[in-house]
């Protein structure tokens, strides 16, 4: 397992200089974001041992379980939440993740205002577009991003970027181009874009952080279509 995570790790990691290269960017300036959702911590240290560090999960209470002995020794790892967040799970989400790409509504805003004020702590923060309009997806209606990010301004928060899930079956390069071009127009740095599928097309289309699950751990069935 070892050989085989890290085999893989360096495959993804090699696509995404590629790419880079292509759009005259660093592959520095992208970050890889092993998606550990339903992963064991078997599957996860060989990942960890060949040298990743960024990892993502969709729960709370799944990352709250694995993620705490998993860290416990290990210097640098940076958890991100890449999954929908109930209101209600702000504060334990603030206290657990380093980064929540999932900012969606005044709601989550409100309650993540109130967790970092009560924390101290201050993850960096994505708000999700629902690049798509799709009524099955989360994510802020791009109609609705102005609002929220000054609802956000208003509130004490930092809003570091932008994240996407373009619809599936389509081609991405213009969700992503989207994505990119709403950043940039609200002068944020970072954009949250790209899976296992899609990501070297994302990066050469501005992606800061692609998120990439089956590439690095193997298909796992229907669930792997997420990624």
């Amino acid at each position: 397992m070892m050989s085989e995570a890290a085999d893989r790790l360096a495959e993804v990691r090699a696509n995404i200089a590629d790419a880079a290269k292509r759009a005259q960017r660093k592959a520095e300036d992208i970050c890889l974001i092993a998606v550990s959702k339903t992963h064991d911590a078997a599957a996860i240290r060989p990942l960890i041992a060949a040298g990743q560090r960024d990892f993502g999960e969709n729960r709370v209470q799944e990352a709250a379980a694995k993620w705490p002995e998993l860290r416990a020794g290990t210097p640098g790892v940076v958890l991100h939440l890449i999954g929908q967040l109930q209101s209600n799970k702000a504060e334990e989400a603030v206290a657990l993740f380093d980064a929540i790409h999932s900012v969606d509504r005044s709601s989550l805003v409100q309650a993540l205002a109130r967790a970092c004020e009560k924390t101290g702590k201050r993850p960096q923060l994505f708000v999700q577009v629902n690049i798509g309009d799709e009524a099955q997806k989360g994510g802020c209606a791009v109609a609705d991003l102005p609002a929220l990010l000054a609802e956000a301004t208003e509130a004490g928060l930092t809003i570091d970027g932008l994240m996407a899930i373009p619809p599936a079956d389509i081609e991405p390069a213009p969700f992503f181009a989207l994505l990119d071009e709403l950043a940039e127009r609200h002068a944020l740095p970072l954009r949250s874009m790209g899976m296992s599928g899609d990501y070297e097309t994302a990066v050469m289309l501005g992606a800061t952080h692609v998120r990439v699950g089956t590439a690095l751990f193997g298909a796992r069935g229907q669930a792997a279509a997420l990624d």
